[in-house]
């Protein structure tokens, strides 16, 4: 896997990330979801490494082999917050001071947030198969909270999920090397049996449930806005579109500028299924760059 690509450990604020880079060129910073590794990008980074970039591929905090710093009542060092802090920091460390952004499914929250919180560093952001914390959980209606009940089960802490879990990842989180390749699939595993990771995926639903939520809610009440241009992108063949319709609309209030988007012809872990078509479709986007000004 990756080949061309370093494999490093960067450390900032106290938090060791476990990274991948590669590639030359305008820097892009792709973050992955629940409960994935860096490893899930392992098709598709070296493609945009090939059309001209320089890539980098964390694994979040809590998550895969990155560090898994202890939790408070609130959640506070699972909020999307902190996360998004570590990648600024991992990206200046790397001599990148205004960088494209992919998130995909938790990894948009952390994206998101990062574009946010910090728009002079993000040049571009790409949202997969994810609409706004805080969107989502307005919006939570029965067919969400059947579809998406992992949500609330992650997020309890009196009954917590870690117990579940940890007696059988393999049954819990379902996935096949035919699927994944062989060694993404190891990778993956060795995370899903590591108690400290599940506790730590867990945390980061439970921050999602309530401090996430709340900084999604003070940026719609001071008028915050993604200021980069904006590309939402969904798997065909998951449930965002039977869930909002326009699922780029939902995003329309929070971008300030351009904002375009469109399916992929996958299921959920698009990086995975159909590394060509999305790898295309985010190389397209950044470079129709020209049409933003």
């Amino acid at each position: 896997m990756f080949d061309g690509f370093e494999l490093m450990w960067c450390e900032g604020d106290g938090v060791r990330l476990r990274v991948r880079r590669g590639g030359d060129g305008p820097a892009v910073l792709l973050l992955h979801g629940h409960p994935r590794t860096h490893v899930t990008w392992h098709r598709v980074a070296p493609l945009l490494a090939a059309a001209g970039h320089t890539v980098v591929c964390p694994d979040l905090r809590g998550y895969g082999r990155s560090a898994k710093p202890p939790t408070d009542p609130r959640h506070r060092p699972y909020s999307k917050r902190a996360m998004a802090g570590d990648c600024l920091t991992l990206m200046r460390g790397l001599g990148h001071e205004r960088f494209a952004v992919v998130g995909h499914d938790r990894g948009a929250y952390v994206a998101s947030r990062l574009a946010l919180d910090h728009p002079e560093a993000v040049a571009a952001l790409s949202v997969l198969d994810a609409v706004p914390i805080a969107e989502a959980l307005r919006r939570c209606d029965a067919t969400f909270a059947a579809r998406w009940w992992h949500w609330f089960f992650l997020g309890q802490t009196d009954k917590p999920a870690e117990r579940v879990i940890d007696a059988d990842p393999d049954a819990w989180y379902r996935a096949t090397p035919e699927h994944m390749g062989a060694e993404a699939y190891d990778d993956f595993r060795r995370a899903v049996h590591d108690p400290a990771t599940v506790h730590a995926m867990c945390e980061d639903y439970r921050a999602g449930l309530g401090i996430d939520r709340e900084h999604d809610e003070a940026d719609r009440r001071e008028g915050r806005r993604i200021a980069c241009p904006l590309q939402v992108l969904w798997a065909a063949d998951d449930d965002m579109g039977d869930l909002y319709g326009d699922v780029p609309g939902v995003w329309r209030d929070w971008a300030a500028g351009h904002l375009e988007g469109g399916p992929i012809d996958s299921g959920h872990h698009m990086a995975e299924e159909a590394p060509e078509q999305l790898a295309a479709a985010l190389a397209e986007f950044w470079r129709s760059g020209r049409r933003w000004a």
